[in-house]
């Protein structure tokens, strides 16, 4: 499974401050492929775990079949821990939105599209019974979950499975609840981590990720996760140095020819536009960091009259549709953490063990 030993040496191997997390995955690097839906699929899980470390499915946007289906693409792949990611967040029933479609009302008349036809975006489902039967039946090593946990059945039908489930934080208060339920490792999810932020107890409040990762770990005994902003061996390194046992990085991972994301969001990575990351709930509903479109700069990145996520994404539909047919990214969701002008295009495998190599250098004290 992943990195030959003769390529790392096992000293090299050996020589993490903290090996929890590589004991309870199996893991050869302290490393996991952030799962990022709509931009990471199989090809991404496999290169990750080809390397040495975790590889991930985002689950939200898959229906059970299709969650079974890229497991099994995996497995037949790739030898070596699989994380399985879903959401936990509360769906209600669609909501009025017409305040919302009123204020996109210019930009429906610009494109010609009548609003009361505008076509849904695909439905974000939380966690539920069909998706636990999914994890029995396919059983990775790892199930992970953003936005909370699930239900107590639910989670004891996931554990029953052997799974090392671990969940996002964005607080303390967060990290002790999840520690208190029965979670085997937290993700330090900091202020800088593109994508949605996973909070769920009091709103949205935010830490950079040195402060969050020193304070979950004065709050809780499990290994903690660093997230956000690290896409590089430096960052790890500093992870690390802060007491994290692993790290979990997505933005980088966006460059390689394995993600999924569409020709505009790939041309910005590694640019200025990657310096201007900013939290809106434009394009769902709910805070997520991503890099600015035409919609963020002509309307602001908050909006109170987006509906609850994942909603505000539905209104949208029709009008990103078009303007990705064209080639723009006007409404397109351009996720990417704070550092996302650092990063470059490389394979997904020869990332990994890079960024292994760089951090394990500089923690071992080679420069």
């Amino acid at each position: 499974m992943g990195i030959h030993a003769q390529q790392w040496g096992v000293v090299g191997l050996s020589h993490w401050p903290d090996t929890r997390i590589l004991a309870l995955t199996g893991a050869k690097l302290p490393i996991i492929q952030a799962p990022m839906a709509g931009s990471s699929g199989v090809d991404l899980a496999v290169a990750a775990i080809s390397a040495g470390a975790v590889g991930s499915l985002p689950c939200a946007l898959l229906s059970p079949e299709q969650v079974e289906a890229q497991t099994g693409e995996v497995r037949s792949r790739a030898t070596g821990p699989l994380n399985l990611n879903f959401f936990c967040h509360t769906l209600d029933d669609a909501p009025d939105d017409s305040e919302w479609r009123r204020r996109l009302a210019p930009y429906y008349e610009e494109a010609g599209i009548d609003p009361a036809s505008s076509a849904g975006a695909p439905p974000r489902v939380p966690f539920n019974a069909a998706m636990a039967a999914t994890v029995e039946r396919t059983r990775p090593e790892i199930v992970s979950f953003h936005f909370g946990l699930p239900p107590e059945d639910l989670f004891r039908r996931v554990r029953d499975t052997g799974a090392i489930i671990i969940s996002s934080a964005t607080t303390a208060a967060e990290a002790r609840w999840l520690a208190d339920r029965g979670t085997d490792a937290i993700i330090a999810q900091g202020f800088e981590a593109g994508g949605h932020a996973g909070h769920f107890l009091a709103g949205h409040r935010p830490m950079g990720l040195f402060a969050l990762v020193r304070t979950i770990l004065a709050s809780v005994d499990v290994p903690v996760i660093a997230a956000g902003g690290i896409v590089d061996g430096a960052g790890i390194a500093a992870a690390f140095m802060l007491g994290a046992s692993a790290v979990q990085i997505g933005t980088a991972y966006l460059a390689t020819p394995e993600s999924l994301i569409g020709p505009a969001h790939r041309a910005r990575l590694g640019t200025q536009s990657g310096e201007t990351t900013v939290m809106t709930n434009l394009l769902t509903g709910r805070e997520a960091r991503g890099m600015r479109n035409r919609l963020i700069d002509e309307m602001g990145p908050m909006c109170e009259n987006a509906p609850a996520f994942p909603h505000a994404a539905t209104a949208l539909a029709s009008l990103r549709a078009q303007a990705e047919a064209q080639g723009r990214d006007d409404f397109s969701s351009l996720w990417a953490g704070q550092a996302a002008s650092l990063v470059r295009e490389t394979g997904a495998k020869q990332l990994t063990e890079q960024l292994a190599r760089d951090a394990l250098a500089l923690l071992e004290g080679r420069r």
